[in-house]
Protein backbone atom coordinates (compact mmCIF):
# COMPACT_ATOMS: atom_id res chain seq x y z
CA UNK A 1 0.00 0.00 0.00
CA UNK A 2 1.50 3.34 -1.06
CA UNK A 3 0.70 6.85 0.17
CA UNK A 4 -2.03 7.26 -2.45
CA UNK A 5 -3.76 4.08 -1.25
CA UNK A 6 -3.65 5.35 2.34
CA UNK A 7 -5.14 8.69 1.26
CA UNK A 8 -7.95 6.92 -0.60
CA UNK A 9 -8.73 4.71 2.41
CA UNK A 10 -8.92 7.74 4.71
CA UNK A 11 -11.21 9.50 2.22
CA UNK A 12 -13.50 6.46 2.08
CA UNK A 13 -13.60 6.21 5.89
CA UNK A 14 -14.48 9.90 6.14
CA UNK A 15 -17.42 9.61 3.71
CA UNK A 16 -18.65 6.42 5.41
CA UNK A 17 -18.66 8.30 8.72
CA UNK A 18 -20.39 11.21 7.05
CA UNK A 19 -22.95 8.83 5.55
CA UNK A 20 -23.91 7.45 8.96
CA UNK A 21 -24.62 11.01 10.11
CA UNK A 22 -26.63 12.13 7.09
CA UNK A 23 -28.46 8.85 6.38
CA UNK A 24 -29.44 6.85 3.32
CA UNK A 25 -32.00 9.25 1.88
CA UNK A 26 -29.69 12.25 1.88
CA UNK A 27 -26.79 10.07 0.74
CA UNK A 28 -28.76 8.59 -2.16
CA UNK A 29 -29.74 12.00 -3.42
CA UNK A 30 -26.15 13.14 -2.92
CA UNK A 31 -24.85 10.28 -5.09
CA UNK A 32 -27.35 11.13 -7.81
CA UNK A 33 -26.30 14.77 -7.56
CA UNK A 34 -22.61 13.88 -7.93
CA UNK A 35 -23.25 11.72 -10.99
CA UNK A 36 -25.50 14.28 -12.67
CA UNK A 37 -23.10 17.11 -11.83
CA UNK A 38 -20.06 15.25 -13.14
CA UNK A 39 -21.92 14.24 -16.30
CA UNK A 40 -23.02 17.83 -16.90
CA UNK A 41 -19.46 19.09 -16.39
CA UNK A 42 -18.04 16.44 -18.73
CA UNK A 43 -20.36 17.63 -21.49
CA UNK A 44 -20.16 21.41 -21.04
CA UNK A 45 -16.39 21.90 -20.67
CA UNK A 46 -15.20 19.74 -23.61
CA UNK A 47 -17.78 21.48 -25.81
CA UNK A 48 -16.30 24.86 -24.83
CA UNK A 49 -12.73 23.63 -25.39
CA UNK A 50 -13.46 21.93 -28.71
CA UNK A 51 -11.10 23.12 -31.43
CA UNK A 52 -8.72 24.84 -29.00
CA UNK A 53 -5.67 22.63 -29.57
CA UNK A 54 -3.41 25.37 -28.20
CA UNK A 55 -4.90 24.97 -24.74
CA UNK A 56 -2.15 23.18 -22.77
CA UNK A 57 -4.20 23.12 -19.58
CA UNK A 58 -7.28 21.62 -21.24
CA UNK A 59 -7.14 18.28 -19.41
CA UNK A 60 -6.62 19.94 -16.02
CA UNK A 61 -9.46 22.40 -16.65
CA UNK A 62 -11.73 19.53 -17.65
CA UNK A 63 -10.87 17.58 -14.49
CA UNK A 64 -11.32 20.60 -12.19
CA UNK A 65 -14.63 21.52 -13.81
CA UNK A 66 -16.04 18.01 -13.49
CA UNK A 67 -15.08 17.90 -9.81
CA UNK A 68 -16.64 21.35 -9.28
CA UNK A 69 -19.91 20.33 -10.96
CA UNK A 70 -19.93 17.08 -8.96
CA UNK A 71 -19.49 18.99 -5.68
CA UNK A 72 -22.26 21.42 -6.66
CA UNK A 73 -24.57 18.51 -7.43
CA UNK A 74 -23.66 16.94 -4.08
CA UNK A 75 -24.45 20.13 -2.13
CA UNK A 76 -27.82 20.74 -3.81
CA UNK A 77 -28.95 17.11 -3.60
CA UNK A 78 -27.77 16.72 0.01
CA UNK A 79 -29.78 19.78 1.03
CA UNK A 80 -32.91 18.26 -0.48
CA UNK A 81 -32.14 14.90 1.16
CA UNK A 82 -31.60 16.50 4.55
CA UNK A 83 -35.00 18.13 4.36
CA UNK A 84 -36.63 14.76 3.65
CA UNK A 85 -34.57 12.92 6.30
CA UNK A 86 -35.97 15.17 9.01
CA UNK A 87 -39.35 13.52 8.35
CA UNK A 88 -37.99 10.11 9.52
CA UNK A 89 -38.97 9.70 13.18
CA UNK A 90 -39.09 5.92 13.84
CA UNK A 91 -35.94 4.58 15.68
CA UNK A 92 -35.83 1.47 13.46
CA UNK A 93 -36.22 3.52 10.30
CA UNK A 94 -33.57 5.93 11.52
CA UNK A 95 -31.11 3.06 12.19
CA UNK A 96 -31.71 1.58 8.76
CA UNK A 97 -31.33 5.02 7.22
CA UNK A 98 -27.93 5.48 8.91
CA UNK A 99 -26.71 2.00 7.89
CA UNK A 100 -27.75 2.64 4.33
CA UNK A 101 -26.04 6.01 4.51
CA UNK A 102 -22.74 4.34 5.44
CA UNK A 103 -22.96 2.00 2.44
CA UNK A 104 -23.78 4.86 0.12
CA UNK A 105 -20.94 6.90 1.61
CA UNK A 106 -18.53 4.16 0.56
CA UNK A 107 -20.07 4.02 -2.92
CA UNK A 108 -19.91 7.80 -3.27
CA UNK A 109 -16.26 7.99 -2.18
CA UNK A 110 -15.19 5.27 -4.62
CA UNK A 111 -17.15 6.97 -7.41
CA UNK A 112 -15.30 10.23 -6.78
CA UNK A 113 -11.94 8.44 -6.65
CA UNK A 114 -12.71 6.60 -9.91
CA UNK A 115 -13.68 9.79 -11.75
CA UNK A 116 -10.71 11.78 -10.42
CA UNK A 117 -8.21 9.02 -11.22
CA UNK A 118 -9.53 8.58 -14.76
CA UNK A 119 -9.12 12.24 -15.60
CA UNK A 120 -5.80 12.56 -13.79
CA UNK A 121 -4.40 9.81 -16.03
CA UNK A 122 -5.65 11.78 -19.04
CA UNK A 123 -3.75 14.93 -17.99
CA UNK A 124 -0.12 15.00 -19.13
CA UNK A 125 0.53 17.91 -16.73
CA UNK A 126 -0.19 15.49 -13.87
CA UNK A 127 2.30 12.93 -15.19
CA UNK A 128 4.42 13.12 -11.98
CA UNK A 129 1.46 11.46 -10.22
CA UNK A 130 1.01 8.71 -12.81
CA UNK A 131 3.60 6.23 -11.42
CA UNK A 132 2.01 6.18 -7.95
CA UNK A 133 -1.45 5.89 -9.51
CA UNK A 134 -0.35 2.95 -11.66
CA UNK A 135 1.12 1.25 -8.56
CA UNK A 136 -1.98 1.85 -6.42
CA UNK A 137 -3.65 -1.39 -5.36
CA UNK A 138 -6.96 0.40 -4.70
CA UNK A 139 -7.05 1.97 -8.16
CA UNK A 140 -6.13 -1.35 -9.81
CA UNK A 141 -9.00 -3.06 -7.99
CA UNK A 142 -11.39 -0.27 -9.00
CA UNK A 143 -10.30 -0.47 -12.63
CA UNK A 144 -10.84 -4.25 -12.70
CA UNK A 145 -14.39 -3.81 -11.40
CA UNK A 146 -15.27 -0.73 -13.44
CA UNK A 147 -12.72 -0.10 -16.23
CA UNK A 148 -11.69 3.56 -16.37
CA UNK A 149 -11.86 3.43 -20.17
CA UNK A 150 -15.69 3.46 -19.93
CA UNK A 151 -15.60 7.00 -18.54
CA UNK A 152 -12.61 8.05 -20.60
CA UNK A 153 -14.26 7.03 -23.85
CA UNK A 154 -17.44 8.87 -22.87
CA UNK A 155 -15.81 12.26 -22.28
CA UNK A 156 -12.45 12.11 -24.05
CA UNK A 157 -10.02 9.86 -25.85
CA UNK A 158 -7.02 8.40 -24.06
CA UNK A 159 -6.11 6.97 -27.42
CA UNK A 160 -8.42 7.24 -30.45
CA UNK A 161 -7.59 3.63 -31.42
CA UNK A 162 -9.39 2.93 -34.71
CA UNK A 163 -11.76 -0.03 -35.00
CA UNK A 164 -10.71 -1.45 -38.34
CA UNK A 165 -12.70 -3.86 -40.50
CA UNK A 166 -9.78 -5.32 -42.42
CA UNK A 167 -8.87 -8.74 -43.75
CA UNK A 168 -9.75 -11.81 -41.72
CA UNK A 169 -7.03 -12.95 -39.31
CA UNK A 170 -6.98 -16.64 -40.19
CA UNK A 171 -4.07 -17.91 -38.08
CA UNK A 172 -3.71 -20.10 -35.00
CA UNK A 173 -3.95 -18.70 -31.49
CA UNK A 174 -0.77 -17.06 -30.16
CA UNK A 175 1.75 -18.97 -28.07
CA UNK A 176 1.54 -17.44 -24.58
CA UNK A 177 5.13 -18.49 -23.79
CA UNK A 178 6.53 -15.81 -26.10
CA UNK A 179 6.15 -13.17 -23.39
CA UNK A 180 9.02 -14.89 -21.51
CA UNK A 181 11.34 -15.03 -24.52
CA UNK A 182 14.70 -13.31 -23.73
CA UNK A 183 14.60 -11.22 -26.92
CA UNK A 184 11.09 -10.00 -26.09
CA UNK A 185 12.11 -9.09 -22.55
CA UNK A 186 15.14 -7.21 -23.88
CA UNK A 187 12.99 -5.29 -26.39
CA UNK A 188 11.23 -3.51 -23.50
CA UNK A 189 14.19 -1.11 -23.27
CA UNK A 190 13.21 0.36 -26.64
CA UNK A 191 9.51 0.96 -25.91
CA UNK A 192 8.23 4.36 -24.74
CA UNK A 193 5.00 6.05 -23.74
CA UNK A 194 3.92 8.91 -26.06
CA UNK A 195 1.57 11.60 -24.75
CA UNK A 196 0.42 15.14 -25.35
CA UNK A 197 -2.57 17.49 -25.47
CA UNK A 198 -4.76 17.82 -28.56
CA UNK A 199 -7.88 20.00 -28.64
CA UNK A 200 -7.88 20.20 -24.85
CA UNK A 201 -7.66 16.44 -24.32
CA UNK A 202 -4.81 14.31 -23.05
CA UNK A 203 -3.95 11.70 -25.69
CA UNK A 204 -1.69 8.73 -24.93
CA UNK A 205 -0.18 5.95 -26.97
CA UNK A 206 2.95 3.87 -27.38
CA UNK A 207 6.11 4.33 -29.42
CA UNK A 208 9.33 2.46 -30.07
CA UNK A 209 12.90 3.53 -30.74
CA UNK A 210 13.84 3.10 -34.40
CA UNK A 211 17.20 4.88 -34.47
CA UNK A 212 19.34 7.43 -32.68
CA UNK A 213 16.89 9.88 -31.06
CA UNK A 214 14.07 8.62 -33.33
CA UNK A 215 10.75 7.17 -32.13
CA UNK A 216 7.99 5.62 -34.26
CA UNK A 217 4.33 5.92 -33.25
CA UNK A 218 0.95 6.42 -34.97
CA UNK A 219 -0.05 9.65 -36.67
CA UNK A 220 -3.42 9.53 -34.88
CA UNK A 221 -1.61 9.58 -31.50
CA UNK A 222 0.20 12.89 -32.16
CA UNK A 223 -2.35 14.51 -34.50
CA UNK A 224 -3.01 18.12 -33.47
CA UNK A 225 -0.66 17.95 -30.49
CA UNK A 226 1.41 20.94 -29.42
CA UNK A 227 3.48 19.43 -26.61
CA UNK A 228 4.26 15.83 -27.54
CA UNK A 229 6.33 14.03 -24.91
CA UNK A 230 8.11 10.68 -24.81
CA UNK A 231 8.48 8.80 -21.52
CA UNK A 232 11.18 6.09 -21.54
CA UNK A 233 9.81 2.85 -20.13
CA UNK A 234 6.53 4.61 -19.41
CA UNK A 235 7.82 5.82 -16.04
CA UNK A 236 10.93 7.83 -16.89
CA UNK A 237 11.25 11.61 -17.07
CA UNK A 238 9.09 12.95 -19.96
CA UNK A 239 11.21 14.27 -22.83
CA UNK A 240 9.95 16.78 -25.43
CA UNK A 241 9.57 15.39 -28.94
CA UNK A 242 9.34 16.97 -32.39
CA UNK A 243 7.35 15.32 -35.18
CA UNK A 244 9.63 14.87 -38.20
CA UNK A 245 7.33 12.68 -40.33
CA UNK A 246 3.52 12.72 -40.27
CA UNK A 247 2.01 10.23 -42.71
CA UNK A 248 -1.75 10.34 -42.20
CA UNK A 249 -2.46 7.90 -45.04
CA UNK A 250 -0.47 5.08 -43.42
CA UNK A 251 -1.01 6.36 -39.85
CA UNK A 252 2.70 6.65 -39.02
CA UNK A 253 4.63 9.43 -37.31
CA UNK A 254 8.35 9.58 -36.61
CA UNK A 255 9.50 11.74 -33.69
CA UNK A 256 12.89 13.18 -32.85
CA UNK A 257 13.74 13.19 -29.14
CA UNK A 258 16.93 14.93 -28.11
CA UNK A 259 19.28 12.93 -25.86
CA UNK A 260 16.96 9.91 -25.82
CA UNK A 261 19.81 7.45 -25.20
CA UNK A 262 17.72 4.30 -25.65
CA UNK A 263 18.71 1.26 -27.74
CA UNK A 264 16.94 1.12 -31.12
CA UNK A 265 14.93 -1.95 -32.04
CA UNK A 266 15.88 -3.65 -35.34
CA UNK A 267 13.27 -3.90 -38.09
CA UNK A 268 12.28 -6.86 -40.24
CA UNK A 269 9.54 -7.55 -42.75
CA UNK A 270 6.59 -9.57 -41.40
CA UNK A 271 6.07 -13.22 -42.29
CA UNK A 272 2.69 -14.91 -42.16
CA UNK A 273 1.98 -17.07 -39.09
CA UNK A 274 4.99 -15.62 -37.23
CA UNK A 275 4.87 -15.55 -33.39
CA UNK A 276 5.12 -11.98 -32.08
CA UNK A 277 4.66 -10.05 -28.85
CA UNK A 278 2.57 -6.87 -28.73
CA UNK A 279 4.32 -4.33 -26.50
CA UNK A 280 2.88 -1.12 -25.11
CA UNK A 281 1.02 0.85 -22.47
CA UNK A 282 -2.68 0.04 -22.94
CA UNK A 283 -5.18 2.40 -21.28
CA UNK A 284 -2.30 4.62 -20.07
CA UNK A 285 -1.37 1.87 -17.63
CA UNK A 286 1.91 0.07 -16.91
CA UNK A 287 4.04 -1.66 -19.51
CA UNK A 288 2.21 -4.65 -20.96
CA UNK A 289 3.24 -7.63 -23.12
CA UNK A 290 0.71 -9.76 -25.03
CA UNK A 291 1.25 -12.78 -27.22
CA UNK A 292 0.35 -12.44 -30.89
CA UNK A 293 0.67 -14.11 -34.27
CA UNK A 294 0.91 -12.35 -37.64
CA UNK A 295 -1.50 -12.95 -40.48
CA UNK A 296 -1.21 -11.74 -44.05
CA UNK A 297 0.34 -8.49 -45.25
CA UNK A 298 -1.68 -7.07 -48.12
CA UNK A 299 -3.01 -3.98 -49.87
CA UNK A 300 -6.47 -2.93 -48.71
CA UNK A 301 -8.95 -0.13 -49.33
CA UNK A 302 -9.68 1.54 -45.99
CA UNK A 303 -9.55 4.85 -44.11
CA UNK A 304 -6.61 6.98 -43.00
CA UNK A 305 -5.53 8.19 -39.54
CA UNK A 306 -8.56 10.51 -39.42
CA UNK A 307 -10.96 7.73 -40.40
CA UNK A 308 -11.36 9.37 -43.79
CA UNK A 309 -11.23 7.53 -47.05
CA UNK A 310 -11.16 5.56 -49.10
CA UNK A 311 -7.38 5.20 -49.31
CA UNK A 312 -5.25 2.30 -50.52
CA UNK A 313 -2.67 1.16 -47.99
CA UNK A 314 -0.64 -1.87 -46.90
CA UNK A 315 -1.48 -3.50 -43.57
CA UNK A 316 -0.38 -6.55 -41.61
CA UNK A 317 -3.08 -8.42 -39.72
CA UNK A 318 -2.35 -10.24 -36.47
CA UNK A 319 -4.09 -12.18 -33.75
CA UNK A 320 -3.58 -10.76 -30.26
CA UNK A 321 -5.20 -8.59 -27.59
CA UNK A 322 -5.23 -4.87 -28.54
CA UNK A 323 -6.57 -2.00 -26.43
CA UNK A 324 -6.52 1.82 -26.57
CA UNK A 325 -2.99 2.87 -25.64
CA UNK A 326 -1.40 0.11 -27.75
CA UNK A 327 -1.47 2.49 -30.72
CA UNK A 328 2.04 2.97 -32.10
CA UNK A 329 3.45 0.01 -30.20
CA UNK A 330 5.68 -2.61 -31.82
CA UNK A 331 4.85 -6.19 -32.73
CA UNK A 332 8.18 -7.91 -32.04
CA UNK A 333 9.28 -11.37 -33.22
CA UNK A 334 11.44 -13.86 -31.32
CA UNK A 335 14.60 -12.29 -32.78
CA UNK A 336 13.70 -8.99 -31.11
CA UNK A 337 12.82 -7.38 -34.46
CA UNK A 338 9.84 -5.08 -35.03
CA UNK A 339 7.76 -6.55 -37.85
CA UNK A 340 4.79 -4.15 -37.60
CA UNK A 341 3.55 -1.07 -35.74
CA UNK A 342 0.08 -1.47 -34.20
CA UNK A 343 -2.53 1.04 -35.39
CA UNK A 344 -5.96 -0.55 -34.90
CA UNK A 345 -7.98 -3.33 -33.34
CA UNK A 346 -10.36 -5.40 -35.43
CA UNK A 347 -13.88 -3.93 -35.44
CA UNK A 348 -15.62 -7.06 -34.17
CA UNK A 349 -13.10 -8.19 -31.52
CA UNK A 350 -10.27 -6.99 -29.28
CA UNK A 351 -8.37 -10.24 -29.91
CA UNK A 352 -7.15 -9.22 -33.35
CA UNK A 353 -5.62 -6.12 -34.82
CA UNK A 354 -3.67 -4.51 -37.62
CA UNK A 355 -0.26 -2.95 -38.00
CA UNK A 356 1.85 -1.08 -40.52
CA UNK A 357 4.57 -3.42 -41.84
CA UNK A 358 8.13 -2.43 -40.98
CA UNK A 359 9.18 -2.43 -44.64
CA UNK A 360 7.05 0.70 -45.04
CA UNK A 361 8.03 2.15 -41.65
CA UNK A 362 11.74 1.87 -42.51
CA UNK A 363 11.27 4.23 -45.48
CA UNK A 364 9.73 6.88 -43.22
CA UNK A 365 12.46 6.48 -40.59
CA UNK A 366 15.05 7.09 -43.32
CA UNK A 367 13.23 10.31 -44.26
CA UNK A 368 13.21 11.46 -40.63
CA UNK A 369 16.97 10.88 -40.27
CA UNK A 370 17.80 13.50 -42.89
CA UNK A 371 15.02 15.99 -42.15
CA UNK A 372 16.03 19.10 -40.21
CA UNK A 373 12.70 20.80 -39.51
CA UNK A 374 9.63 19.41 -37.79
CA UNK A 375 6.33 19.09 -39.66
CA UNK A 376 2.75 20.10 -38.96
CA UNK A 377 0.61 17.50 -37.17
CA UNK A 378 -2.56 19.02 -38.66
CA UNK A 379 -5.94 18.74 -36.96
CA UNK A 380 -6.79 16.58 -33.95
CA UNK A 381 -7.84 12.96 -34.39
CA UNK A 382 -9.77 12.82 -31.08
Amino acid sequence: MNFLDLSIVLFVVFLVWRGTRTGFLAGALSLVGVILGATLGSRIVPAILEGKNDLVFGSVITLASIVAFAVLGDVLARAAGGFLSERITSPVSEALDRAGGAILGAALSLTIVWIAATFALMAPLLSPLHPSMQESGVLRALNQGIPSRLLAQAVSKLDPLPRFQGPEVDVADPNADIVRDPEIIEAAAGVVRVSGVACGYGVEGTGWVAGENLVVTNAHVVAGQINTQVQPGGTGFPLPARVMVFDEKNDIAVLRVRDLRLPPLPLAGPSENEPVAILGFPENGPYDVRAGRTGQTQRVISNDAYNRGPVERTVTSFRGFVRPGNSGGPAVNTDGEVVATVFASRADTENAGYGIPSTLVQELVDVARTRQNSVDTKECAV
